[in-house]
């Protein structure tokens, strides 16, 4: 059977329905099947771009939280400045002031400076709060350190508390470390601050004598807490994981659990290798790590981010992120991301079968309410359209732009006619009446929304002895010269402003904007000339050089009303003031 007939024999409502109907589930079942093939084809890729990314923010967060040491180290000792002779109580409050000033760099987490020599002296400040310090110093006498409380830069020291055991910085890790290494700036080995019960790595920098030789180390602590703080907020997914490690496998932070563990049995904390690690992902990724790091070779591993794939434990596909840290910084540490693949696919299949349950039950919905409103709709279109050329000068909204030769055309048609003589004097072409005032109406709201300080105008016009020109020469003759007159006006008014036929012989026109009263001033007095200039209209009627008399009333906005009746109320007594005024005929 030919599309045609088969479509004229088929009711509107199922003209309407049924081929949406059979669009939307052949749509949604493509799509569906595409999507999903796409998705899955391309989930590996969009799985290594966010770990690659989250590599990156991790490898950058750590470089601005260890970065920070250096600066600190270069407060409180500048390079090239010599250690002081005779201990730092030589120069105790010149290193106090540097030290306190140190501390300020990086508070949280570099609160703590100290420096020791060769020669057993120390000094070191501790950093409470923004205000409250702790000083401890060693002076040459061999004995225990000394401990002040202080406020403020240069505070007093006070409430001295000597050590009970003694302290010799050239025995300490960290002053063993700076001495080790070739280059200036060192860091120790990662340890277990049993006071605190976290990983802490120190920053050291060795101090030269006047000769050039080592005469003692400046150090501040970086505590480790807040990399496992900052790996716990890469939330790629549920089951994701992140963590920094060493080259021999050591934990320096992970996103869940501890990088430290307790003996069987209780006892002191130890550090945690990332293959022991009790959660299974965590193992699992560090293993990929090694095992991809061993098959390319020594020095494949760079700063710039690796990604893979690898298969758990468990047979399950994980997709892996992997760099070095950036080995200006002068450490051996390795940032690994992990995500199961599985977590990106269960979005995938819980939004393919949402979008499925959701275009089905749609298109039950447009089926079972298309088929009813529809059978109302098309016996009401023809009604419709006849209500709407009935009411032809009535009120209705913007019709739709509807391009059909059926009955929504036909309505649509309809209302666009009804809205062209609502809004047009049927003699002169202009606006009306009822178009004015929506449109000054809608000038004073755009006014109030905007908060535009320009003024704008409202003109009031008159036609003195109008009634003459009807009953001397007929109404055909002034029908004319309000079309004259009304084609003046809006000649001589801007392409904005609006002009419309109020009533009978009266205009009212409204000027957009105005930069003040005497620009509208100006305006008027350019229509009253235009006015007075002699109407073709009433050659061969009326005495040669005839004109119409006209009085124009101004109101200005807001300053004569601030309503679209208060503005035309002024705008007429404004008409009629000029109207009666000794130099009205003068006009």
């Amino acid at each position: 059977m030919p599309i045609r007939t088969l479509a004229d024999r088929l009711s509107l409502r199922s003209l309407l329905t049924l081929p949406y109907v059979v669009l939307v589930l052949g749509l949604v079942l493509l799509m569906g099947t595409l999507s999903w093939r796409a998705g899955r084809d391309t989930v590996d890729t969009l799985c290594g771009q966010l770990v690659a990314e989250a590599v990156n923010r991790i490898g950058a967060s750590l470089a601005r939280h260890v970065g920070g040491a250096d600066a600190v180290l270069e407060v409180a000792f500048p390079t090239g400045l010599p250690a002081p002779e005779g201990g730092p109580e030589q120069e105790l409050a010149t290193l106090r002031e540097r030290f306190w000033l140190a501390t300020s760099v990086h508070r949280d987490p570099n609160n703590y400076v100290y420096y020791g020599d060769r020669h057993g002296h120390f000094i070191g400040l501790w950093r409470f709060s923004e205000q409250e310090a702790e000083l401890r110093l060693r002076t040459g006498d061999g004995g225990p350190r000394t401990i002040y409380r202080l406020s403020g830069i240069r505070g007093t020291l006070r409430s001295p508390v000597g050590e009970d055991s003694i302290f010799e910085a050239s025995e300490r890790p960290w002053y063993r470390a700076a001495l080790a290494g070739t280059q200036p700036l060192a860091w120790s080995p990662v340890y277990i601050d049993f006071k605190a019960r976290d990983l802490v790595t120190t920053r050291t920098k060795r101090i030269g004598n006047a000769a050039g030789e080592t005469e003692g180390v400046v150090a501040t602590d970086l505590p480790l807490r807040q990399v496992s703080a900052l790996l716990s907020r890469v939330t790629l997914s549920e089951n994701a994981v992140a963590m920094v490690v060493e080259a021999d496998g050591r934990l320096v932070g992970v996103s869940r659990g501890a990088p430290m563990k307790s003996p069987p049995g209780g006892g002191d904390l130890a550090r945690l290798n990332a293959n022991q690690s009790s959660d299974a992902l965590v193992a699992d990724a560090y293993d990929a790590v090694r095992h991809l790091s061993a098959t390319a070779g020594p020095g494949a591993l760079g700063t710039a981010p690796r990604t893979a794939g690898f298969a758990d434990r468990g047979g399950h596909r994980v997709m892996l992120g992997f760099a070095r840290l950036d080995p200006a910084l002068g450490l051996d540490w390795t940032i690994v991301v992990a995500v199961p693949r599985s977590d990106f696919l269960v979005g995938l299949q819980r939004g393919f079968v949402h979008a499925g349950l959701l275009a089905a039950a749609g298109a039950a919905i447009v089926l079972a309410l298309g088929w009813a409103v529809l059978g109302i709709v098309s016996r009401e279109l023809r009604r419709l359209a006849d209500t709407a050329r009935r009411v032809g000068d009535g009120m209705l909204d913007e019709p739709p732009e509807v391009h059909r030769n059926d009955e929504l055309g036909e309505l649509a048609r309809s209302f666009a006619d009804m809205q062209r003589r609502l809004r047009t004097d049927q003699l002169t072409g202009l606006s009306n009446r009822s178009a004015i005032l929506h449109r000054i109406e809608d000038r004073i709201l755009r006014q109030r929304r905007r908060g535009d300080r320009r003024p704008f105008a409202v003109m009031f016009i008159d036609f003195e002895r109008f009634e003459d020109i009807n009953q001397r020469f007929g109404h055909g003759v002034g029908d004319a010269v309000l079309q004259e007159v009304g084609q003046r006006l809006r000649a001589g008014v801007r392409s904005g402003d609006l002009v419309a036929r109020y009533a009978g012989d009266e205009f009212v026109l409204l000027l957009e904007s105005v930069d003040d009263r005497a620009e509208a001033e100006a305006i008027r007095q350019h229509l009253e000339a235009a006015l007075r200039r002699p109407l073709d209209s009433l050659a061969g009627a009326a005495p040669a050089g005839q004109a119409v008399c006209a009085s124009i009333g101004i109101a200005v906005y807001p300053d004569d009303g601030q309503h679209t009746e208060s503005l035309l109320r002024h705008a007429d007594a404004d008409m009629y003031a000029r109207k009666q005024a000794p130099d009205a005929d003068s006009r």
